[in-house]
């Protein structure tokens, strides 16, 4: 591992510029359609395979790219890495370092990567002066992967403090190990746990499968095949997962703020709505927000974030992804759970495989081929 400090302040709000409008209906009147507004992306930095990225102190944002660097972007482009491992994972598969982020003090930092041996890995380092503290590196939590793919890999700070933990079903196709729906391993989840709270970890008192023995009781919610980004809306703390299909259908879950967590999405029973290989619905199913198929360009769902920044009032409240073969910025509307619409915001962010939200709600569009981009007004 190698960690270099910056020399000096990098720049914090970044904007993203994006609207769509809503007209005003009648209460006995379905909503009119929405209608894009024209915008543009704006490249404002390149990298080496960007994947992830994470509001850091002092309003800046930390972009991680894949072979195992993390850099800063300012306004001329990205620096030097403040860390790097790439000696320590590889990008096999669909491996690498896949995940990062701040708690809600800034006070650690957090990398999810897949070591040498493919296994996946949760490290945590003290930030001090808005700069990573090497010497206090400690492992949080490591998962066995039994393939190469579907390793999940985000990370992200909840409302509530504890840090979530994605992981796919472990790979190879259909899930072979049932893991989607086994209880007993981690492998197909949404994770929950209180880094601080113990040594490794801590689990909370109060996730749903704590007190199941046959149950692992760090699971916060399971029947995931693939859930490679998610993220909780900052205006009202709702959990929205971008979830990868298997061959047909791709899938937006959702859950509210108030949830007590045990959710099951359904994999691999379920593919989004639908019966997967002669699967029978599980009685406490709960379906997707939002999916769509294969029969077009899309094929693997890239979740973004709620819209909550200051520069665009109309986009405020919608969930913005893409897909990383169609590339198409999308955005949705969502009230309480339910989608009253879906805009196609006129861009293309080429192989999206990440959105970045900033400290003060912008967003970023993370191309894998290497371009970081804002979403300006055309």
């Amino acid at each position: 591992m190698k960690v270099r400090t910056r020399s000096s302040a990098i720049i914090g709000t970044i904007c993203l510029l994006a609207s769509l409008t809503l007209a005003t209906a009648s209460a006995d009147e379905p909503a009119a359609p929405r209608q894009a507004a024209e915008v543009a992306l704006t490249e404002v930095a390149t990298a080496q395979n960007p994947i992830a990225g994470a509001a850091g102190p002092g309003g800046t944002v930390w972009i991680a790219e894949r072979a195992g660097t993390v850099r800063v972007l300012g306004d001329q482009g990205l620096g030097e890495p403040v860390l790097d491992i790439s000696d320590e994972t590889t990008t096999d598969g669909e491996r690498g370092l896949l995940g990062i982020a701040f708690d809600n003090e800034l006070a650690h930092f957090y990398i999810s990567f897949t070591d040498l041996e493919g296994t996946s890995t949760v490290d945590e380092f003290a930030v001090q002066d808005g700069e990573i503290q090497p010497d206090t590196r400690r492992t949080v939590l490591t998962q066995t992967q039994p393939y190469a793919n579907h390793n999940g890999g985000d990370i992200r700070f909840g409302p509530d403090g504890y840090l979530y933990i994605a992981f796919g079903d472990g790979g190879s196709g259909g899930d072979p190990h049932d893991n989607g729906q086994n209880l007993d391993t981690l492998l197909g989840k949404l994770l929950r746990i209180d880094p601080s709270g113990g040594e490794p970890y801590a689990i909370p008192s109060d996730n749903p499968f704590v007190d199941d023995p046959n149950a692992k009781g760090e699971i916060w919610a399971y029947g995931l095949r693939n859930p490679w980004r998610f993220s909780f809306d900052s205006g009202t703390g709702d959990l929205l997962i971008a979830d990868v299909g298997q061959s047909a259908w791709e899938e937006i879950d959702w859950a509210s703020a108030d949830s007590e967590g045990g959710e099951n999405y359904g994999w691999s029973e379920m593919e989004g709505n639908h019966s997967f290989r002669g699967g029978i619905e599980p009685a406490n199913h709960v379906p997707p927000i939002h999916e769509y198929d294969r029969n077009g360009l899309g094929c693997s769902v890239t979740g973004g974030y709620v819209y909550r920044g200051d520069a665009i009032p109309d986009l405020q409240g919608q969930y913005v992804f893409s897909d990383y073969c169609d590339g198409t910025v999308r955005a949705l509307q969502v009230e309480n759970g339910e989608v009253t619409g879906e805009s196609d915001l006129g861009v293309n962010g080429g192989q999206v495989i990440s959105f970045v939200q900033d400290g003060e709600g912008e967003l970023y569009v993370l191309d894998i081929a290497g371009s970081v981009s804002r979403i300006d007004p055309a």
